[in-house]
């Protein structure tokens, strides 16, 4: 019966209606195709999913104005060909339980009708083995009989005036070098993880992408990166997951919000269980907040992932969750722990063209501030105005010591062997402790080298309790500001574990009357000025463990020897025996660098000794 107005009682016509089939196909085809890189992505995922070997990608002015992918995958019939066009259409799968373990990187069957309601598509294709092709046009939905012609076998399908029907959505589009590359970094993210396929990119006339197929994964990352030694390989294989690719090195000081591609079973996904784990995997080994450049391939059985969670499929969810996120923060710290040292180049300030590959020589020593390399007994020993000569036992060679442990990653050089223990031969300016070993000479800075050992000193410590504490004969008096009080009042809990006692002490001051027995006296004042600072820093969400570790970090960075410091044999020796024992040993927990690293090849080299 009609609605009537309550107060006027005439009809109304229904507010509830149905849309148009071809709005509807165009709002459904928002959620599928947001920019012309999206529709690369499907044509691409479908290609793949066809067994193809060879995949060409062409885009014109960023794909606005045409899209073609060709593919030499198996092909459709012309009753197949049509049929793809509907929504939810599909070869991939037949019952609700296909849906418990997807192998297939396409399966909803709305990619095509989604693509082709928003442009006027061609799609081209020949079955193996077929004499004869089909060819099928779709204009805004609109779909055209099926032709019979000739046609190469596999599929090409031509995407023109990308969403030429939606203005409000082709308004929004970026820029031509914009959209190309995003368009670009699909392809190249599709093509790293399927090395067995080879892929071509064009723009206009111009080649941005050519791999031929190769054999692994890490045959196509030097094809796409080239070397890359600021990364480090990652693999790991537990509880079924197997984990490759490659990460940022702790000791790359790159961008701060680096590339991160991540692909579960091939799919390229963003997810936040992934994201938080590369993120813990780094603040274990240092406090500075980054999000590094990641290459991740995640092996796992389909059952144990949900990727029916979003039409655009970039979503997922774990069955096992907190697995996924230990297995692979586990495989990043183990990579990051093997860490290179960062390698020293030689450079000479005379050049000696007629020996072949003698390049620029050295001088290491000017490089170093000038003096001379005086021989002892077997090793160097530096003497300059500025650094200290060995002492009577700086020619010991190395004695028994415990090894690092299992999961201990001793010191590596930038080829990547561990180092063997280092002998401290002096200091350099009372700043770099200079040292040898048989695979090269290093540099260390003592008060980074240092801080490193203290930091996971004093968080294995509170791992299991409280720090040490001395108190003070006469208590300490300090003014802050009304926000450092309060950040010291509100972990008023954390810096007891530290073993400090802060109180307030009226007006802008507080009484420190304990502080850590690692810390030096004379340190105590601005060694609480400073977990000030960083607790004021500090969002008030932030987690305990984010707290004490940033507080950790303050704290040895203060107990730690400090530049200038001159150091005896024994305690430049003691400083590198902890430094070989600790996790991670390439940079503090600041994200500095501790050691540089200079090879025997790399003297060898330029000696022209190899």
């Amino acid at each position: 019966m009609p609605l009537h107005d309550a107060t006027s009682g005439s009809a109304q016509m229904p507010k509830v209606r149905r849309l148009p089939a071809e709005l509807a196909n165009q709002i459904a085809a928002g959620e599928v195709v947001e920019r012309p890189a999206s529709v690369v992505k499907e044509l691409v995922e479908n290609a793949l999913d066809a067994g193809a070997r060879r995949i060409q990608v062409h885009v014109e002015l960023g794909g606005k104005r045409r899209i073609r992918v060709e593919d030499d995958g198996e092909g459709m019939d012309a009753a197949d060909a049509a049929l793809a066009f509907e929504r939810h259409a599909t070869s991939k799968i037949g019952t609700a339980a296909d849906l418990e373990a997807i192998r297939t990187l396409g399966f909803r069957g709305e990619a095509l009708p989604s693509i082709a309601s928003v442009s006027r598509l061609t799609l081209r294709t020949r079955v193996r083995g077929e004499t004869a092709g089909t060819e099928v046009r779709v204009s805004g939905g609109h779909l055209e009989p099926p032709q019979a012609i000739g046609a190469p076998e596999g599929t090409a399908v031509e995407v023109a005036d990308l969403f030429f029907n939606l203005p409000a959505r082709r308004k929004f589009l970026k820029s031509d070098v914009a959209e190309t590359a995003q368009v670009s970094r699909v392809v190249t993210q599709l093509a790293l993880v399927n090395p067995g396929v080879g892929f071509a990119l064009t723009s206009g006339s111009r080649q941005v992408l050519q791999c031929p197929p190769v054999a692994s994964v890490e045959d196509r990352f030097f094809q796409i990166q080239g070397d890359r030694p600021d990364l480090v390989a990652v693999r790991r294989e537990a509880a079924g997951l197997v984990i490759t690719g490659y990460a940022a090195a702790l000791t790359e000081h790159g961008p701060v919000r680096g590339q991160q591609n991540v692909f579960v079973n091939g799919r390229i996904v963003k997810d936040r269980t992934i994201a938080h784990a590369i993120a813990q995997a780094y603040s274990t080994a240092t406090i500075k907040e980054r999000s590094p450049e990641v290459h991740l391939l995640i092996e796992m059985p389909p059952d144990r992932v949900d990727v029916n969670v979003h039409p655009a499929k970039a979503e997922v969810r774990f069955l096992e969750q907190s697995l996924v996120h230990e297995v692979l923060r586990r495989a990043l710290m183990d990579a990051l722990g093997a860490t290179a040292a960062p390698a020293i180049e030689l450079q000479s300030p005379v050049d000696h063209p007629s020996l072949p590959g003698a390049g620029r020589l050295p001088g290491l020593v000017a490089g170093l501030g000038g003096g001379r390399w005086a021989p002892v007994t077997g090793a160097f020993a530096r003497t300059a105005e500025g650094a200290s000569a060995p002492d009577s036992g700086a020619d010991a060679g190395p004695t028994d010591q415990e090894a690092p442990g299992p999961d201990r990653a001793a010191v590596t050089g930038s080829d990547g062997d561990p180092l063997r223990r280092m002998t401290p031969l002096g200091q350099f300016r009372n700043t770099f402790i200079l040292a040898v070993d048989d695979g090269g000479i290093s540099i260390i800075d003592q008060h980074v080298a240092h801080e490193r050992v203290l930091f996971e000193r004093i968080t294995t410590e509170l791992s299991s309790g409280r720090l040490d504490s001395q108190r003070l004969l006469v208590p300490v008096l300090l003014d802050l500001g009304a926000g450092g009080r309060e950040a010291l009042r509100s972990r008023s809990a954390e810096l007891d574990r530290l073993g400090f006692e802060v109180e307030p002490f009226g007006g802008d001051s507080v009484r420190i009357t304990a502080v850590p027995a690692i810390l030096p006296l004379e340190d105590a004042a601005a060694s609480v000025r400073a977990l000030a600072g960083d607790l004021e820093g500090l969002d008030r969400s932030a987690r305990v463990e984010d707290a004490m570790r940033r507080m950790a970090a303050t704290m040895a960075c203060h107990a730690a020897v400090k530049a200038h410091d001159p150091l005896t044999m024994e305690k430049m020796r003691y400083i590198l025996d902890e430094l070989e024992r600790t996790a991670y040993s390439s940079v503090c927990p600041h994200g500095r660098p501790v050691v540089l690293r200079l090879t025997r090849r790399e003297v060898e080299r330029n000696f022209q000794r190899i």
